[in-house]
């Protein structure tokens, strides 16, 4: 996004896990947010090893109030820290490859050391 945070990966799985684990997921989708005016998008993905989330493959396929205690969470989470926050929509995850690779570049030309020829 524009916010030049790390792009954000949101896990749906039913156990807790500990903070900087190593996870198998698919990403299903994207939510799309405007945060302080600058887009911060989050990807949506789901836990491959958990038995009650590794068969949805595309965001649509969550239920509807899935998608609104998202939503909600968020527009709550931003309203704590005091900031502004408008949820825009819901991208499959087509959208979702595209933004994690778009991610990957911006962090290569930023961070990765250069190749000397």
């Amino acid at each position: 996004g524009d916010d030049d945070d790390p792009l954000d990966v949101l896990i749906l799985m039913q156990e807790p896990v500990d903070n900087l684990s190593i996870l198998r997921v698919r990403p299903i989708g994207m939510m799309a947010m405007l945060d302080q005016g600058q887009n911060d998008e989050k990807i949506i993905s789901v836990h491959l090893d958990d038995p009650e989330y590794r068969s949805f493959a595309h965001i649509q396929e969550l239920p509807l109030h899935r998608l609104s205690e998202l939503r909600r969470f968020f527009e709550d989470y931003k309203k704590l820290e005091h900031k502004q926050v408008l949820v825009q929509d819901f991208f499959g995850p087509e959208q979702a490859r595209e933004t994690i690779e778009a991610g990957i570049d911006r962090y290569n030309k930023e961070f990765a050391p250069s190749q000397v020829s």
